[in-house]
């Protein structure tokens, strides 16, 4: 997808209802009604079935991927995967440098790329405005899930404060990109990635209680920033931590 493509996504995105409200949108998503959810149906949802099926039931398949995975980052970037994407994306070699560390793990990060890019088409297949609404509410975290009372995070939002998983997954995701794995795709969703971080900087949501959403004219103005950012821009965004420069 070209840049132009990119910014008619974020022209259409900042657009919609979706990006501030909390209301609990059930209408027209054929999916149940939940007793005490509050926000976007359609996106609580989403957000709940990745954390099912990456990390309370992960089939045996996503299982053995994490076996190898995670191991090989403990040994091969102790200080952490986003501490060694910063270090390899500052060398002249880069990316090819970040490509050869990634491809011991290819296998492992081709299981996790299908995982997570089914369940975006699940619920979003082929709307990429809807998707990156989905992104903004999380970061906002104006989701609320009381299916998530016993992980004692009924909000959906990255955990941590400050939020350091989105620096993990970027990282994660420039691995997929240079190694070939559904590369377009991923270019896309980073910057949705990149733009969720920055709305939850700002916000700063409580984990367990819905949160009011950032005003309309500053999620505009993020939505315009981020969602045309090309990978190249995106790398540079993620130098700064914990939050955008």
């Amino acid at each position: 997808m070209d840049r132009r493509s990119l910014l008619k996504i974020g022209a259409a995105t900042v657009a919609g209802v979706a990006l501030t409200g909390t209301g609990t949108a059930l209408a027209d998503t054929g999916l149940p009604p939940v007793a005490g959810m509050l926000g976007d149906r359609r996106a609580n949802e989403l957000w709940y079935q990745l954390d099912e099926i990456s990390l309370y039931h992960p089939s045996q398949e996503v299982q053995d991927a994490y076996a190898v995975l995670f191991p090989f980052i403990q040994q091969n970037a102790p200080e952490g995967l986003y501490e060694k994407w910063r270090e390899l994306s500052r060398e002249p070699g880069y990316p090819r440098n970040y490509a050869e560390f990634a491809q011991p793990v290819e296998g492992p990060l081709k299981t996790l790329s299908k995982l997570q890019l089914d369940n975006f088409d699940r619920f979003y297949g082929g709307d990429d405005v809807g998707l990156a609404t989905a992104f903004a509410a999380f970061g906002q975290g104006v989701l609320f899930d009381p299916r998530r009372a016993a992980q004692e995070s009924e909000v959906h939002t990255m955990n941590g404060n400050p939020p350091n998983g989105y620096h993990f997954w970027h990282s994660i995701v420039r691995a997929q990109m240079f190694l070939g794995i559904d590369r377009h795709r991923w270019a896309r969703i980073d910057a949705m990635i990149g733009f969720a971080w920055a709305l939850q900087s700002l916000a700063k949501p409580d984990h367990r209680h819905v949160n009011p959403g950032l005003p309309r004219d500053q999620v505009r103005a993020l939505a315009r920033y981020w969602l045309p950012r090309s990978p190249a821009q995106l790398d540079r965004d993620f130098q700064a931590a914990p939050y955008p420069a």
